[in-house]
């Protein structure tokens, strides 16, 4: 159960003084306030890593933010504000709507709780979007009796929505694997907990021998290989009978889960909706072969099938792992959600990949969930 409050910004604890209030507050607590108007990278991986799995980076980075840095420098907390027209089901009833702000995310670290930093980020975050012209604040996806009693009196909003939110339909989903498939079998029981709407109609493999087949029989899902026999079929043969192959699923979605193949135009364009999962701290921004770590270090991009090796080999302290839609250019599309991991000093391919597996598997299935977020939102504005 979540609920959407509403803050009347004309409220005087929002007016002119509101920002040195704010100021002084986190003063007294030892922390200085800073501005984002531009999208900060930094801040963006700081909440990666702090709030994993989720997908509060990017909410960020469709608005502006005021966070706060410790005395040693360290990002201790934000909070977002000004985002616009996101995809989400609960901020439907605002697309369009000018009078009305967004509040959020907003989030601090755990060792700087209760110390009087979060009122000094709410008041500022707040007083901007009176500054930008907005009449009030919606502040949703609030959860739990505590937190909306802490909004209630610190702000003054009030109840305007509540939600108990699920999706209306179920979505077929085909599944694309080449090897052992841990990754499908993650996924099948987070579904057959009931965790996400998926209706898993087909698994797809390119290798006959590979463990996820069993995986998938195992499960009662059909399981068909497709694999390319190269000294016999041209690879726009064989692309096309892949395509056919996935097609008779008919699925909404199509999940990448170490398919180690590369797919053709023609196949994005026959399935508009396919994710996959990669093992590096991509950056949001497509056009970028660099990105920023949590603690402000450049880390590259790492794309394409070895993006493990490529991050040891080149003595990079940060991997991670960034779920996204697949697009014809290789680990470009759009970020559903990406979380960091620091590389250990010496620490070999094997040992890389075992930590990573349990950031997947809390990444993949957030991803989903956000996907299935916005196609729920989508359809509803439609």
């Amino acid at each position: 159960m979540g609920v959407t409050l509403e803050a009347d910004l004309a409220d005087a604890r929002f007016g002119p003084d509101a920002h040195a209030r704010a100021h002084a507050l986190a003063d007294m607590a030892g922390y200085v306030l800073h501005e984002a108007v531009m999208p900060d990278e930094t801040l963006a991986a700081w909440i990666d890593l702090h709030f994993a799995p989720s997908w509060w980076s990017a909410e960020l980075l469709a608005g502006r933010a005021w966070y706060a840095l410790a005395t040693d420098g360290s990002i201790a907390g934000f909070a977002a504000y000004g985002a616009r027209d996101l995809a989400l089901p609960w901020l439907a009833r605002y697309r369009g709507e000018r009078a009305v702000g967004i509040f959020g995310p907003f989030g601090i670290a755990p060792e700087h709780r209760k110390t009087g930093l979060g009122e000094a980020l709410l008041i500022a975050a707040l007083a901007s979007l009176r500054e930008l012209g907005y009449a009030r604040a919606a502040i949703p996806a609030v959860s739990g009796e505590s937190l909306v009693a802490m909004y209630e009196t610190r702000t003054g909003a009030r109840i305007v929505d509540t939600y108990d939110y699920t999706s209306p339909r179920r979505f077929r989903t085909t599944m694309l694997a080449s090897g052992g498939g841990s990754n499908v079998q993650n996924i099948i029981d987070v579904v057959a907990a009931g965790v996400l709407p998926l209706d898993l109609v087909r698994v797809v493999c390119n290798n006959a021998n590979a463990f996820v087949m069993q995986r998938a029989r195992r499960s009662d899902i059909p399981a068909h290989v497709a694999e390319w026999e190269r000294g016999v079929e041209t690879r726009a043969a064989y692309d096309e009978r892949l395509i056919e192959d996935v097609a008779a699923s008919e699925p909404d979605l199509v999940l990448l889960l170490g398919w180690m193949h590369l797919l053709p135009a023609a196949f994005l364009a026959r399935f508009p909706h396919v994710v996959n999962t990669h093992p590096s701290f991509l950056p949001h921004d497509p056009r970028a072969d660099v990105t920023r770590a949590p603690d402000g270090t450049v880390v590259p991009a790492f794309r394409g099938a070895h993006a493990i090796e490529a991050a040891l080999a080149a003595g990079s302290a940060w991997s991670g792992i960034s779920v996204h839609r697949v697009t014809p250019e290789t680990d470009r599309g759009e970020i559903l959600v990406r979380t960091p991991l620091a590389i250990l000093p010496g620490e070999e391919v094997e040992t890389l990949t075992q930590r990573l597996r349990p950031v997947e598997y809390a990444a993949v299935p957030a991803a989903i969930r956000r996907w299935i977020f916005e196609q729920d939102a989508r359809s509803r504005h439609n």
